[in-house]
């Protein structure tokens, strides 16, 4: 593969240049990564910037809904949408199960938008490990807003806010004991929860729930990055695209505050070094996997465990003493 002459492309915007690339950087094979890093040193230097906005939120909230509205409004506002929806993956064959962009219909076909599944496979998070690799892709191929949605909602589902600008939680009304459900820890990550579906029979229901989750931000500490008011909770209906262009209001509110403090670079440049010391740590286990005096050595101390010989604790220690030999 000419990795210039698709740097090339991807800097003029052609769809099917990115889409090549993103499946060569989602792409295992050795030759595959020496190209794909290859291809982002030359897309490294375009000084191209979108808004990176992470989506989460419990099964049946109506992300891919709120997602084709909320794309839909902003193409339509002349921006360039891509969409990187982290699908679950097939426990057969470890591929996308390609559920959003088939419910995407309408925004699949917008000039302005590119939606893209990928696979979660094992990555904690609902995020792929190549996500963060994909969102540069798209920032150099032009687009404004990049939209990231993830698998589930809870602890681990936090990884998205490590690669993201803004965090959106999208929570549904009349969840019953929903609030003790969702957990602390992506609570406090929240920098705007939306409330879906307010509208019909649920929209009273709504107001309530987003009353409570408004009550409980405020009991949380303040962070340094947000200016007073936030992180706040808002309801929106995707089905009857309402409350859309508030939401969007506040999180421009919300960037542009934080790029005239200085949190807005500054937490990129935390996030770039997070993934660089996620990456030396993958890539050293990947080497310590294909070594085989290491696994033989790890394929006898695990049996040794099985069987009750030795301790978990005792095997790790003399796994450590092998490796520093």
């Amino acid at each position: 593969m000419d990795t210039e002459d698709l740097a090339t492309r991807i800097l003029a915007g052609e769809r099917r240049a990115l889409a090549r690339a993103i499946t060569l950087v989602e792409s295992g094979r050795d030759d595959h990564r020496a190209q794909s890093v290859d291809l982002l040193e030359r897309l490294a230097g375009s000084g191209r910037q979108a808004l990176r906005i992470g989506l989460s939120g419990t099964p049946g909230v109506g992300k891919s809904t709120f997602i084709e509205s909320f794309g839909m409004m902003l193409t339509q506002q002349g921006l360039k949408v891509a969409v990187l929806a982290v699908d679950p993956s097939s426990a057969r064959s470890g591929g996308s199960i390609l559920g959003d962009k088939t419910r995407m219909e309408r925004l699949s076909r917008a000039p302005n938008a590119f939606i893209r599944p990928s696979p979660s496979q094992s990555a904690l998070g609902g995020v792929a490990r190549r996500t963060r690799d994909a969102v540069s892709l798209c920032e150099a191929a032009g687009f404004d807003v990049i939209l990231i949605e993830t698998v589930g909602v809870g602890q681990s589902e936090t990884m998205v806010a490590d690669m993201t600008d803004l965090f959106i939680l999208l929570l549904a009304p009349a969840g019953g004991d929903e609030l003790q459900g969702v957990k602390r820890g992506i609570m406090e990550m929240a920098d705007i929860i939306l409330v879906n579906k307010a509208d019909g029979d649920l929209k009273s229901a709504a107001m309530r729930t987003c009353a409570d989750y408004a009550g409980a931000l405020r009991l949380l500490r303040k962070r340094a990055q947000d200016p007073e008011g936030f992180p706040k909770a808002m309801t929106v209906s995707a089905m009857e695209e309402a409350g859309l262009e508030t939401a969007w209001g506040e999180m421009q509110a919300l960037a542009t505050w934080r790029r005239e403090s200085g949190h807005f670079d500054s937490r990129r440049a935390d996030q770039a070094r997070h993934w660089f010391e996620e990456e030396v740590r993958l890539a050293l286990l990947a080497r310590l996997e294909r070594d085989p005096e290491v696994k033989a050595q790890m394929g006898a101390l695990g049996q040794e465990v099985a069987e009750g010989g030795a301790s978990v604790s005792g095997a790790v220690a003399q796994m450590l003493a092998h490796l520093r030999k």
